[in-house]
């Protein structure tokens, strides 16, 4: 997902996919351990969002940025 998106979510719908994110990673984890994991490079593509998302739920709580701000009004 790309960053545009995820400012483009309000809080509330960024801490449900942070919560659901978790639990893909948790699940992609334990496939690694019993090496059934088929695509090694969704781990990385999941810790990625999940900082993302942790990045942008900051900048919200430190008023940063906007809730559900579509675009950043200094360009």
């Amino acid at each position: 997902m790309k960053i545009s998106e995820l400012t483009g979510m309000n809080q509330a719908e960024l801490e449900s996919r942070l919560i659901d994110n978790k639990e893909a990673l948790r699940n992609l984890r334990f496939q690694k351990a019993m090496h059934q994991l088929e695509n090694p490079l969704q781990l990385r593509h999941l810790r990625r969002e999940i900082a993302q998302i942790n990045t942008v739920l900051r900048e919200l709580e430190l008023n940063i940025r906007s809730s559900g701000e579509a675009k950043d009004s200094n360009e």
